[in-house]
């Protein structure tokens, strides 16, 4: 077999990889959030469905626990990788080893997403590779924060923080495969995104506009947000 490392396509292509190893702690959720019902299937489902609808993409990878097996029985089109870590970092570096075990090059890009973002749609995730597709760091998809911003000490306001600069960061985030592994390497368990982890390495990661609905499932309240978009969607409102 020809060794893809040694023999790499002549353009970058474009690989999506979502970490899917998480418990789901704070949703209250009986099981990890990404397999509750929402809209009539498992909220990761909806996920996927995002992705498939990008022609761009090569393949796209599901980093899951070890002995996860919720997708043993569904016929897959995409790749299933049991070597979820017990960090998010962790997750998505193994998740990037498979990769490069399964036909991706260090050149090529990867768009990793939450598997909680379930409201993502094919729109935003072309929107990213347009915008970071000619970029040497690539970025994130993000939202800049509507809100008055609050700065707390004792459960009380100590000041209110400019807001005309902060970003609310999404997913999926767009790097090259070998760049994000190297930072994250150097980075370790403690960054929550890979941006983060570029950002460590000393890149500035492009910001590209994302949508407020574009939200992480975390909390109770935010199932019953989410299965009402997704109805809506599902009914052409």
């Amino acid at each position: 077999m020809t060794d893809p490392q040694q023999n790499p396509p002549a353009s970058p292509r474009f690989w999506a990889l979502i970490p899917c190893a998480g418990t789901g702690s704070r949703s209250g959720a009986d099981g990890p959030k990404q397999y509750q019902p929402l809209a009539g299937k498992a909220m990761v489902m909806h996920t996927l469905a995002a992705f498939a609808s990008v022609a761009r993409l090569t393949n796209t990878a599901l980093v899951l626990a070890p002995d996860d097996d919720f997708f043993a029985s569904r016929s897959a089109t995409y790749l299933i990788a049991n070597c979820g870590g017990c960090t998010r970092a962790s997750s998505v570096l193994n998740g990037l080893l498979f990769l490069l075990q399964h036909g991706a090059t260090s050149t090529d890009w990867v768009l990793v997403h939450d598997a909680a973002r379930c409201l993502v749609t094919p729109g935003q995730i072309n929107a990213l590779i347009d915008a970071c597709a000619a970029d040497p760091v690539g970025g994130l998809l993000a939202h800049k924060l509507p809100d008055t911003l609050k700065r707390e000490v004792g459960g009380r306001v100590a000041d209110t923080l400019d807001r005309s600069d902060k970003w609310l960061a999404q997913t999926p985030q767009m790097f090259r495969v070998g760049m994000l592994l190297d930072a994250l390497k150097q980075a370790g368990d403690t960054v929550t995104d890979e941006s983060s982890a570029m950002e460590a390495a000393g890149f500035q990661p492009l910001l590209v506009q994302g949508s407020a609905q574009n939200f992480k499932v975390t909390y109770p309240e935010d199932f019953a947000l989410a299965e009402a978009v997704l109805t809506a969607r599902l009914k052409g409102e």
